[in-house]
């Protein structure tokens, strides 16, 4: 018999070969898909979204914390003393100047508006004696018919009888104020609050007390405080040309405590002429319309006071500024280099969702508002296309308002 030569284990290696050389092929190929389009397998630069900054005219405003005053207030009181007979009016109602609000007790009033009527009539009657009786004494002094004596007294009782009638209109007059002064009345129209006193109760002319109060709230006013700093600021700008005086008076706007707005504008009055010592605050007053009196004094609002407008104010999407651990604003600018670059900001608040610059950017710089984290420092980046959030990153509308 011939030998055949029998090699199983041969094959199977020379199988299990084939199979690893095909595994490294394709290990090869699939790094090399990872690897890109690049040169050597680099990464292309990561692409963010910008937001072009463009300086526009727009308002400098700021918001200050403040509360509603009424615009009079009138605390009633007696101008005579007595009992109370009756309340005329109902508690938390609007009244008109003039409308009698309490009854005091007018007895003795009336007694003594009485006597000095009569006493004007007494005195009224002398003078019609003492006059013809002056008339009729000085012809006969011309003819020796009675003596100078007499004629110069009966003159004096004359001018008696005329004083003493000015003296009793006088007290008459006295005694009718008093009479009127019983029926208290609303000093200003306005809306009257709760009553001190009820019927019974026993007044006084000028007691410290008030029986009520009557306040006008339309219009109202709103006083606020604003830092002398901020103030100075502000006059410096002005001064400068900065920024351009709004208007005479500077227009207003209210946020109430619930965070809706107001939908009267108000306008500036005044600003304080001192400075608190206490703290380094200046007190403005504004006045604003209410008409259906949804303002009531006390209330907690901030004002929304424009001071100007600053023709070339710089407004960046709030999604673009963070803060580094000193607390400064900062801002990932790409620059004409393709690389990234962190500026540090001043900031004068918002406007809408955006802050408003003064330093740390300049018109044509390109702030990364999206893809933020993406990007570090010195890195390149590559403007991507236009999304709906960058889109909608445009400029402010110059009615838009700032807040402190």
């Amino acid at each position: 018999m011939k030998n055949t030569l029998y090699s199983p284990p041969l094959r199977s290696a020379g199988i299990l070969f084939l199979a690893c050389a095909a595994a490294l092929t394709a290990g090869c190929d699939s790094n090399k898909q990872a690897a890109g389009p690049g040169a050597g397998g680099k990464m292309p630069p990561p692409q963010v979204g910008v937001y072009t900054v463009t300086p526009q005219a727009l308002p400098v405003v700021t918001e200050l914390p403040g509360r509603t005053s009424a615009y009079q207030v009138a605390e009633v009181r007696p101008q005579v003393g007595g009992i109370v007979q009756k309340r005329l009016f109902t508690e938390g109602a609007d009244v008109k100047a003039g409308t009698p609000l309490y009854q005091i007790d007018p007895a003795t009033y009336q007694a003594t508006y009485n006597q000095a009527k009569a006493t004007l009539a007494r005195a009224k009657a002398n003078l019609l004696t003492s006059g013809p009786k002056v008339a009729r004494y000085k012809e006969l002094v011309e003819i020796e018919g009675v003596s100078r004596q007499d004629y110069e007294d009966a003159v004096a009782a004359n001018a008696q009888a005329k004083a003493d009638v000015e003296s009793a209109q006088a007290a008459l007059e006295t005694a009718r104020i008093n009479l009127e002064y019983t029926k208290v009345s609303a000093p200003i129209s306005g809306r009257i609050g709760r009553s001190a006193v009820t019927p019974g109760a026993l007044v006084t002319a000028g007691q410290a007390s008030a029986m009520t109060t009557v306040q006008q709230l339309d219009p109202i006013y709103v006083d606020v405080t604003q830092s002398s700093e901020e103030l100075m600021r502000l006059k410096r700008q002005l001064e400068s040309g900065g920024v351009k005086k709004a208007g005479e008076q500077a227009r207003v706007t209210l946020k109430l405590a619930d965070g809706s707005t107001y939908a009267q504008p108000g306008k500036l009055q005044f600003a304080d002429a001192s400075v608190d010592p206490a703290t380094g605050n200046v007190t403005l007053r504004a006045l604003f319309p209410n008409p259906k009196q949804d303002l009531l004094p006390g209330m907690f609002v901030r004002a929304v006071v424009e001071n100007g407008i600053d023709e070339k104010a710089i407004a960046v999407p709030q999604q673009g500024v963070t803060r580094n651990p000193k607390g400064e604003a900062t801002a990932l600018v790409l620059n004409g280099q393709g690389l990234v670059e962190q500026r540090v900001l001043q900031t004068a608040g918002t406007l809408g969702d955006k802050w408003l610059v003064t330093a740390g950017l300049a018109a044509g710089d390109r702030v990364i508002i999206e893809g933020v984290q993406k990007v570090k420092p010195g890195a390149p980046a590559t403007v991507a296309p236009a999304t709906a959030t960058t889109a909608s990153a445009k400029p402010a509308a110059p009615a838009a308002q700032a807040a402190h």
